[in-house]
């Protein structure tokens, strides 16, 4: 073997280093014991990709699990407000602690570590994917049966960040009934096979409103085509968000554990199945 150049793209020697790449996945803090870690994304932003992370973190605890949401969205965090949460995350010497909701959902979020919750996180990618690292690595999460990461829209740098960090399980994909937004979808789970974690299923928001005097179905945005999309990547549509005032209004006023939605079930079944494997 000819001697090291240390550059492994003009290099033609088949050795171990190069077989073998050293994985960049971070550890969880050693208090920490997370069992499963499920992303939710989106391909692009306005779909309500943090509504149905909450709700799915909402289903998970109504089931019975030990359930935690990190928020990734760091320029965009909006899940402290939809659980009322308002005060702010404690540390110590060994790490910060989550704020915990109403029915035990251990939350962190930059939201909860800035004075006040409209300041604005100007900072450049490597900033925003250190911090994202760091609440994976430097919070003291405790038992979790689920940790759901509320992604940022898109596949730019902090979803790869999340990806290559933090040992993802799977990933639930947000769309809405648009074509435009459907194809931005695909781009999202050709991403996810890119990077060999599997697509748990889609969930379509604002795919329909329901009439308040027939309770017909009305379609605003035209004929849904996440069907299509499941059927051509061979993943399971998860569920359908109605357009819901009620809901809404509960969003708005920090109550969304507070609310009866149905239409995420099959998340539930969903996170009955990855535990029994």
């Amino acid at each position: 073997m000819s001697e090291c150049t240390h550059n492994c793209e003009t290099c033609g020697e088949a050795c171990p280093s190069k077989q073998s790449p050293e994985s960049m996945l971070e550890k969880p803090h050693e208090l920490s014991k997370i069992k499963k870690v499920i992303a939710v994304m989106s391909g692009k932003g306005g779909v309500g990709k943090s509504l149905v992370t909450s709700l799915a973190a909402v289903e998970s605890v109504r089931a019975g699990y030990k359930t935690a949401i990190l928020d990734a969205d760091i320029t965009g965090p909006s899940i402290p407000r939809s659980f009322g949460l308002t005060e702010r995350a404690t540390g110590s010497e060994a790490g910060l602690f989550p704020v915990k909701t109403q029915t035990g959902i251990s939350v962190m979020s930059l939201n909860l570590l800035t004075e006040n919750e409209t300041d604005p996180a100007i900072w450049r990618g490597p900033m925003i994917a250190g911090v994202v690292k760091q609440f994976w690595t430097d919070v003291i999460w405790g038992d979790v049966d689920f940790m759901f990461v509320d992604m940022p829209p898109g596949t730019g740098d902090v979803p790869l960040t999340v990806f290559q960090s933090i040992p993802v399980d799977g990933i639930i994909i947000v769309t809405s009934p648009q074509e435009l937004v459907s194809m931005i979808v695909e781009k999202a789970v050709n991403m996810a096979r890119l990077m060999n974690i599997p697509v748990l299923g889609l969930v379509e928001n604002m795919s329909y409103v329901l009439c308040p005097d027939c309770g017909k179905k009305i379609e605003i945005f035209g004929k849904s085509h996440s069907g299509e999309i499941a059927e051509k990547y061979g993943i399971e549509v998860l569920g359908k968000l109605p357009f819901d005032t009620k809901l809404a209004a509960e969003v708005d006023a920090g109550r969304i554990e507070a609310n009866d939605c149905t239409a995420l079930s099959g998340v539930g079944k969903l996170l009955k199945s990855m535990l029994n494997k």
